[in-house]
């Protein structure tokens, strides 16, 4: 039995398949002509979110391409429907979805009050959905990551308050404006780091845990994004993880037992604002100095920062292990060979990015120097 197809469908034929605006404009234009469709709108919306996951995006994956393809309404959209279809499906996704939903929930409150987006006109809103949709219905499968990977829950109160205490330390060490006071909170937040990821280490061989890699990712934000994904290789590799740039979509993936993944997250975001103020700074002087500076001087200088704080953080990854003796030893050796493995099975083919446009001295030299300065301590011994 043959029936006509809803004012929905109707407009989805028109728009989602097509490019143009004019087809965007023709599904709109159905949509508000038909507020009864609207029902049928959100639901076909909270399939499309379920079709993302089904292809390996998790929620902060999907709001990141959206704030970087569309707009802030489209971001406020998808939220919605990302925190709609989260309250109807029940299935646990594990700790790291569960932290993305509540990190949504609280971005929709605190931009509205209320997790639904603010409505305009009935076209235009329908014109924003639309384009919303094709860019859902049009996302790449990408590499699945292990929302369940096992971690020891009996560490998890002692964790959060580990892990409060170090952004804690990380933001006022990002804020104040000594010198003296930056390096103590950045040395006391790598001490914490270390001790967090020794003891669980030791705490998961010593029980034999079913301890395993799991993965995240981590959005890589133009511009100069090359030397930002050179920086998180870095902080990765002497975190004894593993990352993977995937250009295209804008996001590393980096592979890695749960405490280092945490410390690479937090580590990064933290140099990353290092740099930016010491930018800002080194582009004012040259400013002052009757040089105008370009992109050529900001991609020169993140790239010389990303390039010097690679060194530093090897030469420190490297005193941690030669520092290091007794169980300790072969407990790392071991989590090296599970990550190494857990990355080539996730990413059985990767090749090698370059850094382009890197030809001012200028901005090399004080990208350099402003590595040098940035508050990057060794950490201590492994005992």
């Amino acid at each position: 039995m043959s029936s006509t197809p809803s004012t929905v469908e109707r407009a989805f034929e028109a728009a989602l398949y097509a490019d143009s605006d004019a087809a965007l404009d023709t599904g709109a234009s159905l949509l508000a002509s038909d507020p009864a469709s609207d029902a049928e709108l959100a639901r076909r919306g909270e399939e499309f979110v379920g079709g993302a996951w089904r292809r390996g995006w998790q929620p902060a994956d999907v709001v990141r391409i959206v704030r970087r393809e569309l707009d802030d309404t489209h971001v406020r959209l998808v939220s919605a429907l990302i925190l709609d279809e989260s309250g109807r499906n029940k299935q646990t996704r594990g700790p790291r979805w569960t932290a993305q939903l509540e990190e949504l929930t609280a971005e929709a409150a605190g931009a509205s009050g209320t997790k639904a987006p603010p409505r305009t006109d009935r076209f235009s809103y329908a014109t924003a959905v639309l384009g919303l949709y094709r860019l859902l219905l049009r996302l790449p499968s990408i590499e699945p990551l292990d929302v369940d990977a096992p971690r020891a829950a009996a560490g998890a109160p002692k964790d959060s308050r580990m892990l409060t205490r170090i952004r804690a330390l990380l933001a006022k060490a990002e804020a104040t404006g000594f010198p003296e006071e930056a390096e103590a909170l950045s040395a006391k937040a790598q001490e914490l780091m270390a001790r967090h990821s020794i003891d669980e280490a030791l705490l998961a061989a010593r029980t034999h845990a079913k301890d395993a890699p799991g993965a995240c990712r981590i959005g890589v934000d133009p511009p100069y994004e090359t030397a930002k994904a050179v920086l998180l290789d870095a902080v990765s590799g002497a975190n004894r993880c593993r990352a993977v740039w995937n250009e295209a979509l804008g996001f590393s993936t980096v592979v890695g037992f749960e405490p280092d993944l945490e410390a690479v997250e937090l580590l990064y975001t933290s140099l990353l604002v290092q740099a930016t103020a010491a930018m800002t700074k080194a582009e004012a002087a040259q400013r002052a100095g009757g040089r105008k500076r370009t992109k050529s001087f900001r991609q020169s200088f993140l790239a010389a920062y990303a390039h010097r704080t690679g060194d530093r953080l090897a030469e420190a990854a490297e005193g941690q292990v030669t520092a290091g003796e007794g169980e300790l030893l072969p407990v790392l050796a071991a989590r090296d060979v599970a990550v190494t493995d857990e990355t080539e099975r996730m990413f059985p083919a990767t090749v090698t990015t370059r850094l382009r446009g890197v030809n001012d001295a200028a901005g090399w030299e004080e990208g350099a120097a402003a590595a040098d300065r940035a508050q990057v301590r060794a950490r201590p011994p492994l005992r």
